[in-house]
C-alpha cells in the first residue's frame, strides 16, 4: 500500500475547548467535513452495470436490434425478455441496497468530539477537520487526526496496513481513520476529512464494499466465461451453415434469402446464452437479503446470504451472544486481611470516563462519596485483562482491577489458599468474577510505559457478576448441533464459567479449556479446536489464530461477538456475524449485523443462505440444460449443414414457459437443503448428459422429418413441441418431490403451452402449425424416448450425487 498523504499543520485548537460552533459553522460552509459516500451495498451504476451492461446482454440486444432492422420484430421478443430480466434484476437489488442503506444509516456509529468544552456524540459525517476527537476503547476512528493527548492508547490498524499487532499511540503520532481503539483513551485533533482520510482515500476494508467468497457466483463467471469463449465460433459455423441451406452466399444475399439465415442464426446464438442464470442469482441475493432486512439482520454483502450456509463451525463469543450482554452486580467477597478503603475505589473504577460495562455496573452499589484524583493508571486492555490505578489523593499504593487468574496466575485456582477456594467456587456457578488487588508500592513511569503490575499485590476483595443467559440459545444452539454445525464458545472469561455458561444453554461440557494452555504451534491448535468445544481466558488475537487454525483445518468458520476484542476475529472469519450492541468497530467489519441482538436470527439467516444455494443449483441445471442442448444443436447443424429448427420466437415460447418464468417461482420457494461444495460440478453432470440427449434427439428428428418430406414449418413445430413436452419433463424431473406448490406452477406453464398451441392467434403468431399424422408419430415417438432417456439420466446423477455427499461425509441434502 502507498504511503498515507502528508498531513497539513493543524490549526491550534485548545484541546480542552474544542471548536467553537462559529468555527464549525465556518468548515460546513466551505465543505471541509466528513462526509463521504460510504459503499454499504453495491452503488446503482454498480447493480446497472451488473445487470444491464453484460456482454451476453450486448449479443442479445445486438440480434434483437438486428431483428428489427429486417422487420423480423415478431422473432425479437426474446430482446423484451432480456429487458424485463435487466429491469426485474435492478428493481430488485435497488430494494434491497434501500432497505440495507436505511438500516445502516440508522445503525450508524457515533463519533465522540468536544466542542464549546462539552463533550457530544455526532455521526461520524458530520465531524469537521480540527475537530478535537475523544477517543475510547471501542470505538473507530472516524477521521484522520493526530494523537494530542494520551493514556495508554493501543490502536489496532490491521484494516488499514495489514499489521496485526495494536500499536502503541503517544501525542504526536498519527491516528487513521477507519482504525479501532482497543485500549486506553485520547483526545486527538482531526487533520484530514472525508475523500481526503487515509481509510477512503485508499478503499479501507472497513468501510468499501467487498464481496464475500460465493461459491454461486464463482461457478456462474466460469459458465459464461467458458460460453463467451466459443459462442463467436460456433456463431459463424451456424450462419455459415444456414447461409449454405439457402443456396451459399452469394445466392442467398442476391435471393434475399439470407435474411432468414442470419435469423435462424440469431435463434441458435440466444438459445446459447443463459442470461436468466445471473438474474435469477442476483435476485435470490438481493431478495434474500431483503427478507433478512426484515427481520433485522443487516447484511452488509448480498453473497454473505450464501456465505453462512455455507459455514460448518460456528465460534461464539459468550458475553452478548449465549448471554444478554446485559451485566449486573452480583455482590462482594471480601478476603481476609484485606486492605481497607475498597469502597472508595470501588466507586472511582466504576464511575471513570473510560470504564467498560462490567466496571460501570459498579456505579450503583458504590456510589461516589470523595472524589479522586489520578496520579498515575494503565487503562484496562482485552489483551491483558486488568487495569491499574495509583491516586494521588485518597487510598495509597496501587490498586488493580482484573480477572483474578490474569492477576495471580495459577494462585487464583489454588484451591489450598481462600482466595482461591472462593475463585473457583464462584467461577464455576458461571458468575463472572474479578478480583480487587492492592500493592502498597505506587505505580512508577516506568510501569506505566511497560504496563507492569507492581510489586507484592495481594487480592483484597473478589467481586461477581450475573449474565442473563438469552432464552433463545439452547433452542438456537440445538438447531446447529441438529443441522451438523461445530460449535466453539469461545470467551475472556474464567473457564469455569464459560464451562457453566455452555451447560446451561444445553452443551455437555464438563471442563472449559484454559486459552493460557493453547499451544503456539499452529497445527497443535488445529488438533486443540477439534477435540474441545469451551474456551475462556482467550485474548482477542488467540481468537484471531483460532479462527485462523479452524479455517486451515478446512472449515468454513461463523464468528459471532460484539465487543472490540471479537473485531479481529470478527473479520477474519469466513462470516462475521456482531450484535448491533457491540462495538462500533466490530459492526464495521462484519458481514452480518444482529439489529436486535437476537441470537435467535442465525438460524433464518443459515436457512435463507440454503433455501438461495439449493433453489439456484435447481434452476441452474434447467438454464445449463438448456445451454448445453443448445450449443450442441448449433454445432451438430452447423456440421450437418441442417436449416436450424426454430424460429426465435419459437425458442421464446420453451425458454420461457420451461425454463424462464417457472425459474423465477423456484428460485423463491422454501428449501432447507444442507450445502455440500460442488454446485457446478452437480449441476453440469445432469446438464451435459441431459442437454446432450435433448441435441441428439432434435437432430434425429429433424433428420426423420426431412425423410418424410415435411416441409419447414411443419418440422418446426414439430421440433417446438418436442422441446416444449421434454422442458416440462425436465423441469418435474428436477422439481422433486412434487409439491402443491410445484404442482402450480408446473400445471400453469403446461396449460399456458397448451393455449399457445390451440388458440388460433396464439398459433399463428408463433407460426404453428398442424404437423401431420407422419411427422406426429415421429415427434411421439421422439418424445417419448427422449423423456426415457432423461429418466434414466436423473436416476445416474442422483447416484452420481449421493456418492459425492457420501465423499463429503452428508448422508442426504435434506
Amino acid at each position: 500500500m502507498d504511503a498515507a498523504p502528508v498531513v497539513s499543520a493543524p490549526v491550534d485548537v485548545d484541546p480542552s475547548i474544542g471548536l467553537s460552533a462559529a468555527a464549525v459553522a465556518e468548515r460546513i460552509a466551505t465543505g471541509r467535513t466528513n462526509s463521504f459516500a460510504a459503499n454499504t451495498s453495491r452503488s446503482v451504476w454498480t447493480i446497472v452495470r451488473a445487470n444491464v451492461f453484460t456482454l451476453f446482454n450486448a449479443i442479445v440486444f445486438t440480434c434483437f436490434g438486428i431483428l428489427l432492422v429486417l422487420g423480423r420484430w415478431q422473432d425479437a421478443i426474446f430482446g423484451l425478455a432480456a429487458f424485463a430480466n435487466s429491469i426485474i434484476g435492478c428493481w430488485q437489488e435497488f430494494r434491497a441496497k434501500a432497505a440495507l442503506d436505511r438500516l445502516a444509516l440508522l445503525n450508524a456509529p457515533l463519533a465522540r468530539v468536544r466542542r464549546d468544552g462539552l463533550d457530544a456524540e455526532i455521526p461520524p459525517v458530520d465531524v469537521v477537520l480540527d475537530d478535537i476527537l475523544i477517543l475510547r476503547a471501542g470505538d473507530q476512528v472516524p477521521a484522520d487526526a493526530i494523537v494530542i493527548d494520551t493514556r495508554a492508547l493501543q490502536i489496532d490498524e490491521s484494516m488499514l496496513t495489514g499489521e496485526s499487532d495494536a500499536v502503541d499511540k503517544k501525542p504526536g503520532d498519527e491516528a487513521l481513520s477507519g482504525s479501532i481503539v482497543v485500549a486506553g483513551e485520547s483526545e486527538a485533533q482531526v487533520t484530514r476529512v472525508g475523500a481526503d482520510s487515509y481509510a477512503n482515500k485508499f478503499a479501507g476494508e472497513a468501510k468499501r464494499f467487498s464481496l464475500v467468497s460465493s461459491e454461486l457466483r464463482t461457478s456462474i463467471n466460469r459458465v459464461l466465461r467458458f460460453m463467451s469463449w466459443i459462442i463467436g465460433p460456433i456463431g459463424l459455423l451456424v450462419l455459415n451453415a444456414q447461409m449454405m441451406v439457402a443456396g451459399g452466399w452469394v445466392t442467398a444475399w442476391e435471393s434475399g434469402t439470407w435474411v432468414q439465415a442470419v435469423v435462424n442464426t440469431i435463434a441458435s446464438l440466444t438459445a446459447m446464452i443463459p442470461l436468466g442464470l445471473v438474474l435469477m442469482t442476483s435476485i435470490a441475493f438481493a431478495v434474500g437479503a431483503a427478507k433478512l432486512a426484515s427481520r433485522q439482520v443487516l447484511v452488509n454483502e448480498l453473497p454473505a446470504v450464501e456465505g453462512l450456509a455455507r459455514v460448518d463451525v460456528i465460534c461464539l463469543d459468550k458475553t452478548g451472544t449465549l448471554t444478554a450482554g446485559e451485566i449486573e452486580f452480583d455482590g462482594a467477597h471480601p478476603v481476609p486481611d484485606a486492605a481497607p478503603d475498597v469502597d472508595a475505589v470501588l466507586a472511582w473504577y466504576g464511575a471513570a470516563p473510560a470504564a467498560n460495562a462490567t466496571a460501570r455496573c459498579l456505579q450503583a452499589p458504590y456510589p461516589v462519596q470523595d472524589a479522586l484524583s489520578v496520579a498515575r493508571d494503565i487503562p484496562f486492555s482485552s489483551a491483558r485483562k486488568w487495569s491499574a490505578v495509583s491516586f494521588a489523593n485518597g487510598p495509597g499504593g496501587t490498586w488493580v482491577l482484573g480477572a483474578p487468574e490474569m492477576v495471580f496466575g495459577d494462585a487464583a485456582s489454588d484451591p489450598a489458599t481462600g482466595f482461591g477456594r472462593t475463585v473457583t467456587e464462584l467461577a464455576s456457578t458461571g458468575r463472572r468474577t474479578l478480583v480487587l488487588a492492592h500493592s502498597a508500592t505506587a505505580l512508577t513511569d516506568a510501569a506505566v510505559d511497560e504496563e507492569s503490575l507492581p510489586p507484592g499485590v495481594s487480592p483484597a476483595v473478589v467481586l461477581t457478576f450475573r449474565e442473563r443467559v438469552r432464552p433463545d440459545a439452547a433452542q438456537t444452539l440445538t438447531y446447529f448441533r441438529e443441522q451438523g454445525v461445530g460449535i466453539r464458545v469461545i470467551s475472556g472469561d474464567n473457564p469455569r464459567t464459560v464451562a457453566a455458561i455452555a451447560r446451561e444453554v444445553g452443551l455437555d461440557v464438563a471442563e472449559g479449556f484454559d486459552a493460557r494452555k493453547l499451544p503456539e504451534s499452529d497445527a497443535a491448535l488445529g488438533e486443540v479446536l477439534e477435540t474441545h468445544t469451551v474456551f475462556g481466558r482467550v485474548t482477542p488475537e488467540q481468537k484471531k489464530r483460532m479462527v485462523v487454525a479452524l479455517q486451515a483445518n478446512g472449515h468454513t468458520v461463523a464468528m459471532t461477538g460484539d465487543g472490540v476484542n471479537d473485531a479481529l476475529a470478527i473479520k477474519t472469519a469466513d462470516i462475521g456475524i456482531a450484535m448491533n450492541s457491540g462495538a462500533a468497530a466490530t459492526k464495521a467489519v462484519a458481514r452480518l449485523v444482529l439489529l436486535d441482538g437476537q441470537f435467535s436470527h442465525l438460524p433464518d439467516v443459515v436457512a435463507e443462505g440454503r433455501q438461495v444455494i439449493a433453489n439456484i443449483e435447481r434452476v441452474s441445471m434447467l438454464f445449463l440444460n438448456k445451454t448445453v442442448y443448445a450449443t450442441g444443436l448449433a454445432i451438430l447443424f452447423g456440421v450437418l449443414v441442417l436449416e436450424f429448427p426454430f424460429l426465435p420466437r419459437q425458442l421464446s415460447i420453451t425458454d420461457g414457459l420451461t425454463i424462464g418464468i417457472p425459474a423465477f417461482f423456484l428460485a423463491l420457494m422454501h428449501n432447507s437443503q444442507r450445502y455440500v461444495p460442488g454446485f457446478l460440478k452437480r449441476s453440469l453432470s445432469f446438464a451435459i448428459p441431459s442437454g446432450t440427449i435433448i441435441a441428439i434427439a432434435l437432430t434425429l428428428y429433424t433428420l426423420g422429418a426431412k425423410s418424410l418430406g415435411a416441409e419447414e414449418p411443419e418440422l418446426r413445430t414439430g421440433s417446438t413441441i418436442i422441446l416444449a413436452i421434454v422442458g416440462i419433463w425436465v423441469l418435474t424431473v428436477l422439481s422433486r418431490p412434487i409439491n402443491r406448490y410445484k404442482v402450480l406452477v408446473i400445471g400453469a406453464m403446461f396449460i399456458t403451452l397448451l393455449v399457445i398451441f390451440t388458440i388460433p392467434l396464439a398459433s399463428e403468431f408463433f407460426e404453428l402449425v398442424d404437423p401431420g399424422e407422419d411427422v406426429a408419430y415421429l415427434v411421439t415417438i421422439v418424445t417419448v424416448l427422449t423423456i426415457g432417456a432423461i429418466e434414466i439420466v436423473r436416476f445416474f446423477h442422483r447416484r452420481f450425487v449421493a456418492k459425492e455427499l457420501a465423499k463429503a461425509g452428508v448422508t442426504s441434502l435434506g
